[in-house]
């Protein structure tokens, strides 16, 4: 119980603010060095595919994208229940954040997908049971900011966007197993945790370094939008006052 308060430490908004602030520049870094030596493993050393040749090469991208949509959605679920449940601003302000970056994944996940798709199934879109259901999380990320945009009351719009996300959370699993439960074009998963990857050694090590990568630019714009919504959310507090005489006085 002693290191409960430390472990809240940052649940504050304005030592998360000023936390977040200082490690924006190096997580950006990080997003820009790693995904610079993913892409050059995928695109220029990683091998020709043997039944797909170079247009496979948008795995590198898509896949790490459609990752990063299915977890992040879960992420702001999480948040946006923690802050309904324990009334935590921030936690609510972290969802909200979450929400853009996840759609933006979301988005090209599908586009890079259709890239993907033309090339291999003949068509830029079919009706498979994991293309509509990450069609369905698009949805599912555009409902929610817009339920938390078109609501004037921030903790109302807070509470109705967290039952939107935790319902839709549903259909995460639904994304991840669709391959499993019906008979679909999209090909199964490449890489899992109970056996050995179907890939050479470059091509994993490319597709990781772009994981690692996307997830770099996402706590970074995330912790930026969080910092906005702080501001504005806390302004009427002395903290935030006092930041922006600080700010003015130094201009």
């Amino acid at each position: 119980m002693k290191n409960l308060p430390r472990f809240f430490t940052f649940a504050s908004p304005s030592r998360f603010y000023r936390a977040a602030g200082w490690a924006i520049p190096w997580i950006y870094a990080v997003a820009v060095l790693v995904s610079l030596a993913g892409l050059y493993l995928g695109f220029f050393v990683a091998p020709v595919d043997a039944t797909q040749g170079n247009s496979y090469r948008i795995i590198f991208i898509h896949v790490p994208a459609a990752w990063m949509s299915m977890v992040l959605y879960l992420v702001m679920a999480f948040w946006a229940a923690i802050g309904w449940a324990f009334n935590a601003r921030l936690a609510s302000m972290v969802a909200r954040s979450l929400a853009p970056t996840g759609a933006a994944f979301t988005f090209l996940a599908l586009w890079t997908g259709a890239f993907w798709g033309k090339p291999t199934w003949g068509a830029w879109w079919v009706w498979d049971a994991r293309l509509t259901s990450e069609l369905i999380l698009l949805f599912l990320y555009l409902g929610y900011m817009a339920l938390v945009e078109a609501i004037d009351d921030t903790r109302r719009a807070d509470q109705a966007g967290a039952l939107l996300a935790v319902i839709g959370a549903v259909n995460v699993p639904i994304i991840y197993f669709s391959v499993r439960w019906w008979n679909t074009l999209h090909q199964g998963a490449t890489i899992s945790m109970t056996a050995a990857p179907k890939m050479a050694n470059t091509m994993l090590l490319s597709m990781l370094l772009m994981t690692i990568a996307f997830w770099a630019y996402a706590f970074a714009v995330v912790f930026m939008r969080t910092r906005a919504l702080v501001l504005e959310r806390e302004r009427d507090n002395e903290w935030v006052r006092a930041l922006g005489a600080n700010n003015g006085s130094a201009a």
